[in-house]
């Protein structure tokens, strides 16, 4: 688990779309989970980050009209990886670990905060990434919650995956294994310094 540590502005999220090819960098290389991905296509970047990639956006990007099952579905609905009878008990499963299996009828908006958070969660771990990044994921949350979300991501880098956590909060960091410090773009601290 490594943590991205900077105040507003330095960095943080840039560095995150990157590695989740959401952006492209102007200059250098990029490789993720061992693989160059900056002179890949569109379309092979959208395949990638489908099975290799689980993003977890600091204000939850949940599809207000879809259910809470529904909005973790989706990711295994584009890439079609998983047979469609399978996609909805695999969304119950995800919804199950983060403890919201019994709020899977319901909206997103109908839910707190944090509990949008968790379901973002779950939508991140559709396809079974090995590579997890999440954008301020506690800013909006209180401490209590904060601490369950923290939590999960530890279980899942203790199973293995990459989680990579931005944050402009020194607690946090307190959890990773790997700290890196960002001011005005530049690492300033951690590998790579």
């Amino acid at each position: 688990m490594a943590a991205i540590v900077g105040k507003s502005g330095s960095g943080k999220s840039t560095l995150l779309n990157l590695i989740g090819a959401i952006d492209r960098a102007t200059t250098g290389e990029v490789t993720v989970a061992g693989r160059s991905i900056q002179h890949a296509s569109e379309r092979a970047l959208a395949a990638w980050r489908g099975t290799t990639v689980g993003i977890v956006f600091q204000f939850f990007q949940l599809l207000p009209t879809l259910t809470v099952v529904e909005n973790v579905m989706l990711p295994m609905d584009f890439l079609a990886k998983r047979p469609a009878k399978t996609r909805r008990p695999r969304g119950l499963e995800l919804l199950d670990r983060v403890g919201l299996a019994d709020q899977a009828n319901k909206l997103p908006g109908t839910l707190s905060g944090g509990q949008q958070q968790r379901v973002a969660i779950a939508r991140a771990l559709a396809n079974d990434p090995q590579v997890i990044t999440a954008d301020e994921p506690t800013g909006n949350l209180d401490s209590e919650t904060a601490g369950a979300v923290l939590e999960l991501f530890r279980a899942l880098a203790a199973e293995g995956r990459t989680v990579v956590v931005a944050t402009h909060e020194r607690d946090i960091s307190r959890l990773a294994t790997r700290i890196v410090s960002l001011s005005d773009g530049r690492i300033v601290g951690g590998p790579g310094a």
